[in-house]
């Protein structure tokens, strides 16, 4: 193992194999620090893993409602639990030696341990034996992630009070369980543990599930969840949970009703993310951190010149492809590349809850805030031909223009597998097409698609469909 190097990335998510791989393009002599899994949380205890969960579930739904498509299945459809979860391990490892091929390909260096930032642009890796070595490179970049906020309050304990890792890999599923927290990780592991049977209350302290998507959709998911019994508690707290001698847990809950009290197996806790950037060696550096954040300028450079910070880490949103984009700008940066900032305005969401939801731009609390005078108009999906055909039609396309000028503000979509569709709303974005250069390109007939097109029809009076 080389000693030297002109690049190296800590951390093998999606920020940092991105980045070593497009340093490797452009030249460098790259080495990748990593003390676990190649591909990060994201790969292996993120994204990836819990798609595949996902996908048993609307796997599990299709077979138990396939009479309503002229289809009788003689068996009932029952789940091995115990293979769902393997299967989702094993897409997950699957992932993980992809992008241990692409280092090989690459000719990038992998350095197995836990790595920490020296001054003098070094980093000190310490394996798996405590053996530490050090390692010097023309340019570092950090991009150490972020882990499974615990609670003060609700400690996890990875038994009774879980984070998204355990919740991955339980062995027998739960017959009722508490999710705190409606984000992302909290909506999808809740519509995954209620599809595979078990009883699921989501607490949310904010006042509405999926908070940072626009309040229509919000509404519309929790009146989908509440179909399908997931229940919601908005504006509410976990106080407490106690361990009952016959082994359950009483959730003790701050409600706007007052105080509650809620059985449970296991308690989910999926409260957000903290960043990874204690005893990574900032504060010898000198690496300023702000809020738990790595401060770093447009192009991802740090206060102390030849470090780099990228992905979780630093102020944005906590999402793969940001950590991705954020790669490559830096590493292009580095390479003397004419470089254009991220646009952080135009980041899509997506969030694989069945109906999914996805989303760009501002929401229409927000375009009003900022003053615009706006053009809205939704398209549901009980209106798609596709979507009838499909037998799924919950859900619908919401698409916010300024009024004056035509431009396509934000988009926010709930229904199903709109989280394919959401690019060509971040592309127009991109873009700047208006809603007229929207309307003017024909979409695909029939497909879930033309929705979109559909939306903007509608919020210029020129629907043909409603």
């Amino acid at each position: 193992m080389e000693k030297n190097y002109d690049l190296i990335v800590i951390g093998a998510g999606p920020g940092g194999y991105v980045a070593a791989i497009r340093a490797a393009q452009e030249g460098m002599k790259v080495a990748l620090v990593e003390r676990e899994n190649l591909g990060g949380v994201c790969l292996n205890w993120g994204c990836i893993p819990t798609k595949a969960l996902l996908k048993s579930a609307s796997v599990y739904e299709y077979l138990s409602h396939a009479s309503s498509y002229g289809i009788e299945i003689d068996a009932t459809p029952h789940v091995d639990f115990k293979r769902v979860i393997e299967r989702s391990r094993g897409v997950s490892a699957q992932m993980s030696k992809g992008v241990e091929f692409l280092m090989k390909k690459n000719k990038i260096d992998v350095i197995w341990g836990t790595g920490k930032v020296l001054p003098g642009k070094a980093v000190e890796v310490t394996d798996a034996e405590g053996a530490k070595t050090t390692y010097t490179a023309s340019h570092i970049i950090i991009a150490t992630g972020a882990h499974s906020r615990n609670l003060p309050a609700i400690p996890q304990d990875g038994r009774r009070v879980i984070g998204y890792r355990e919740a991955l890999t339980l062995s027998e599923r739960p017959e009722r369980m508490v999710v705190i927290g409606s984000g992302a990780i909290g909506s999808e592991l809740a519509y995954f543990y209620n599809a595979m049977g078990t009883k699921v209350t989501i607490v949310e302290y904010l006042p509405a599930i999926v908070p940072t998507e626009d309040a229509e959709v919000s509404k519309e998911l929790e009146r989908i969840f509440r179909k399908r019994g997931i229940k919601s508690l908005t504006s509410s707290s976990v106080d407490s949970v106690v361990e009952n001698e016959n082994g359950s847990l009483t959730v003790h809950i701050t409600s706007p009703k007052g105080k509650v009290e809620i059985e449970a197996d296991v308690v989910l806790s999926a409260a957000g993310v903290e960043t990874n950037v204690e005893g990574i060696g900032l504060e010898e550096v000198g690496i300023k951190v702000e809020r738990g954040k790595i401060v770093t300028d447009e192009y991802y450079r740090t206060s102390i010149e030849g470090y780099y910070a990228i992905g979780d880490v630093v102020a944005g949103p906590a999402l793969a492809h940001v950590a991705s984009a954020e790669a490559i700008i830096a590493v292009e940066k580095i390479a003397g590349k004419d470089v254009e900032p991220l646009d952080y305005k135009n980041i899509p969401g997506a969030i694989y809850t069945t109906p999914q939801v996805a989303s760009v731009g501002m929401s229409e609390s927000k375009a009003r805030e900022a003053g615009y005078e706006l053009k809205i108009g939704k398209f549901p999906f009980t209106a798609s031909g596709k979507a009838k055909a499909a037998g799924a039609t919950e859900g619908f396309i919401k698409v916010i223009y300024d009024a004056k000028y035509g431009e396509l503000l934000g988009v926010h979509m709930i229904g199903d597998n709109v989280t394919e569709m959401i690019a060509e709303a971040v592309l127009a974005r991109r873009g700047e097409l208006t809603a007229h250069e929207i309307l003017s390109a024909v979409h695909p007939h029939p497909t879930m698609s033309e929705a979109f097109m559909e939306a903007t029809e509608a919020a210029y009076e020129k629907a043909i469909h409603l």
